[in-house]
């Protein structure tokens, strides 16, 4: 049975965010207001349907999907990008690759010690992000 991640999470810290963002060709700008940024995130699972809400003060993001289902994406409010995702279980690990205009693009989460774990990739850039429950 996969865990359950289901939950309201404050980002706790942000390693390689500006590299991630400047593989993803994000400009100078918006790369710096989103490093001040604060993110919550909020996941409600349901089986194997996700909704995950990703929500600061300058952008959201929302991605609605099924476990193991390919979907087109456009990452409106990210890099505005349209993608192939395919999202799947890992062991206990949340999964996603994304085809399209960048090389070896995708995340996954997990959880471990009581925190929610979040790994960006794209080309040779991994940005890992930590975040903690709000209880």
């Amino acid at each position: 049975m996969p865990p359950d991640i289901s939950g309201k999470w404050i980002l706790e810290t942000n390693d390689r965010l500006e590299d991630y963002m400047k593989a993803l060709n994000i400009d100078f700008a918006t790369r710096k207001i989103a490093l001040a940024l604060s993110q919550t995130k909020l996941i409600t699972q349901d089986g194997d349907k996700f909704t995950i809400k990703t929500c600061s003060t300058f952008r959201n993001y929302e991605i609605s999907f099924t476990v193991g289902v390919e979907f087109d994406e456009h990452t409106v409010g990210l890099d505005n990008r349209h993608v192939k995702s395919l999202i799947k279980w890992e062991g206990d690990e949340l999964v996603c690759t994304q085809t399209g205009q960048k090389a070896n693009r995708g995340w996954k989460h997990w959880l471990q010690s009581e925190k929610l774990y979040l790994e960006l990739t794209c080309e040779d850039v991994v940005c890992l992000q930590v975040f903690k429950r709000k209880e």
